[in-house]
């Protein structure tokens, strides 16, 4: 049971220094770490398979909610857990407190990507389905990921600006050109395409169905226990 002392108990393991927000500056030296019984191992085990964060990139209307619909009704199919964090449906919770500035972008991909790595040491398969712009951003929740051993797989949803601007599914795009809509990605504000994404799914040309097959394929052989 968790006492109301600030010292470390001998079992909690190293001090992790706690930040401010956006990974800043340390709150308390009195921050520790508590382990568990049940090892990352032992739960991916019990599943079957390994955990990983499946992070899903892309402009506006590129096709990334339909990528991880498709990824994610084909691992129930398949007996594999898993769980989709759309941006769109954070920013209603977890990051409702979240502008669109750049500081506030960079908090929510921060947020995402811990919440993420967390559910995926549980040994669930966990599909990241943003925007996010910014390949600093991204890379941090790579380097975060890798770094406590989870699994890690971008995957670049590359229709163009035009192909995504036809679509125009919510409407965004033909707000932010008539200037009702200020800092859209890819029309004001940047959008930095992957240097270096696990998979690339040509959405503008290829059918959903033969995306998906592809995703599907890769995040298979990234989670089998046979790869750990």
């Amino acid at each position: 049971m968790s006492g109301t002392s600030n010292s470390p108990s001998p079992d909690s393991g190293p001090a992790a220094p706690a930040t401010t927000k956006g990974g800043s500056l340390p709150e308390s030296a009195n921050i520790t770490w508590t382990k568990t019984r049940v090892t990352d191992a032992m739960r991916c085990e019990r599943l079957g398979q390994r955990g990983a964060v499946i992070w899903m990139t892309g402009l506006s209307g590129s096709g990334k909610s339909t990528m991880a619909v498709g990824l994610d009704a084909h691992l129930y199919e398949a007996g594999k857990p898993s769980f989709i964090l759309d941006g769109d449906n954070l920013r209603h919770g977890l990051c409702c407190d979240l502008g669109f500035s750049s500081e506030d972008r960079h908090e929510n991909i921060r947020r995402t990507g811990e919440v993420a790595k967390l559910m995926a040491q549980s040994g669930i398969i966990v599909i990241c389905s943003l925007i996010s712009p910014f390949d600093e951003d991204r890379r941090k929740v790579r380097e975060s990921c890798l770094r406590d051993a989870v699994p890690f797989a971008e995957v670049f949803i590359a229709a163009s600006l035009n192909v995504c601007e036809q679509r125009d599914p919510k409407g965004l795009y033909a707000k932010a050109r008539s200037g009702a809509l200020k800092g859209f990605t890819g029309i004001d504000s940047p959008y930095e395409p992957p240097q270096a994404a696990e998979v690339i799914l040509q959405t503008g040309v290829n059918s959903p169905e033969a995306c998906i097959q592809q995703l599907v394929a890769h995040v298979l052989a990234l989670t089998s226990l046979k790869a750990a």
